[in-house]
């Protein structure tokens, strides 16, 4: 029983005298760097830039259908394209072999 104790008391002593070595706040959480702020000189001035009241407008684009049917064709165009492509290339590897 006495063992136990000296041995306890030991541990504690050792216990005790280590924590000193070890730093006292550790934060082990997510930490990131701040924001950026764009600084003058850029052209803008970021809150209104970012939050601007027509940004998303559609109806007041310059040139809307034009944009539109442009855009709409080239996502189809990808979109028939790469599969073909691929096919093709995959057939030919595969003819080749």
């Amino acid at each position: 029983m006495a063992m136990n104790n000296g041995l306890r008391s030991c541990a504690s002593k050792f216990l005790s005298s280590t924590e000193s070595f070890l730093p006292k706040s550790v934060n082990r959480g997510f930490h990131s760097t701040g924001v950026k702020k764009m600084g003058g000189g850029h052209g803008h001035d970021e809150p209104f830039y970012l939050h601007a009241k027509h940004m998303y407008n559609l109806d007041r684009m310059k040139h809307q259908q034009l944009k539109m049917t442009l855009g709409v064709l080239s996502a189809f165009t990808i979109g028939v394209a790469v599969p073909v492509y691929a096919v093709i290339f995959q057939q030919k590897k595969t003819a080749s072999a």
